[in-house]
């Protein structure tokens, strides 16, 4: 074997660091010893990995082209290494789930609770991820399920909506359309506005819904991560539209969420990979996933009838 598992992390560390000196200190080597690597490497495979431009390493196309491999290989070496030290301190197995930002801390983080309350032998690692990376990160076995916000469509998944949600306003609690039951989108027209940016799941179907009734909103601030919103919307600096699931994890806010009356709605998945062998939590945890789904969607029901707009904090 030409490439080995050391060869591999020291490649893979002076690609992450862009040099010797970063890589260096990311593997607590000498910077000697980690250029011995990789000309040790380089000699190994026949061909350069890097190139020596003024004193900086500029990576070869046989390198850009290995490190998506050396990148799934070195995960799943890390994940052989934490089942055995698992099994060591008496752990029954482990689960790798990936989740959308904006179910992490909520939906996911009581499913897992759920789940470990049941198997409390199991180690979970639990990592945000993009729905764009979910199929790279299901299918290259470096998670073991993930809880989409939105479901996924690929040949090699199997994918099964386990709840439901929709796009709600928050706001200071004395905004002048606080006092309404519910806001329209041509509601918020004339404020400004903090919305996921269009080329997020939930900043696509808002998106859609305003160029299906001709709107348009005058966002100041778009975002990535939903939970933002709630910090720039206590600055004062808009309104935020943002998914109810992320408002389930920020309960405690000093802000309030209204209803729009437009139904955008986000329907959570659980995803897997169609290929290979499931793993032998990953059915229990689905239990657990769908369990805690409809217990949450219970209780938003009853939330909206007792209250058709929520407060999360008075004055």
């Amino acid at each position: 074997m030409r490439f080995r598992l050391r060869q591999m992390e020291v490649f893979r560390a002076v690609m992450q660091a862009g040099s010797v000196k970063g890589a260096a200190k990311l593997l607590s080597m000498s910077q000697p010893a980690v250029s011995r690597g990789i000309a040790h490497t380089e000699q190994c495979l026949g061909y350069p990995l890097f190139d020596r431009v003024g004193g900086r390493l500029c990576p070869t196309e046989e390198a850009k082209a290995l490190i998506a491999e050396v990148e799934s290989c070195y995960l799943h070496a890390l994940q052989v290494n934490d089942l055995a030290a698992s099994l060591r301190n008496g752990s029954a197995g482990s689960l790798n789930i990936c989740s959308s930002a904006c179910l992490a801390r909520g939906l996911t983080a009581k499913a897992v609770a759920r789940f470990l309350a049941r198997h409390p032998k199991v180690q979970v690692q639990l990592r945000v991820c993009t729905l764009a990376d979910m199929p790279r990160v299901l299918l290259s076995n470096q998670a073991d399920l993930a809880v989409a916000v939105l479901p996924l469509e690929h040949v090699n998944l199997e994918v099964e909506v386990v709840s439901s949600g929709r796009i709600v306003c928050v706001m200071p609690h004395n905004h002048p359309l606080s006092s309404q039951e519910r806001i329209s989108l041509r509601d918020l027209a004339g404020f400004p506005v903090i919305a996921p940016h269009p080329s997020n799941p939930g900043g696509q179907l808002i998106e859609t819904a305003l160029e299906k009734r001709g709107l348009s909103l005058n966002v100041c601030v778009h975002i990535w991560q939903m939970d933002v919103a709630y910090g720039l919307v206590a600055a004062g600096v808009g309104v935020a539209l943002l998914d109810e699931f992320t408002l389930q994890a920020q309960e405690h806010q000093h802000l309030r969420s209204m209803p729009i009356t437009e139904d955008i709605c986000l329907t959570p998945a659980v995803v897997r990979s169609s290929l290979g062998v499931a793993r032998p939590y990953v059915a229990p945890f689905i239990s657990a996933l769908k369990e805690q789904a409809a217990e949450d969607r219970a209780a938003a029901d009853v939330s909206r009838c007792r209250q058709p707009n929520t407060v999360l904090w008075r004055p």
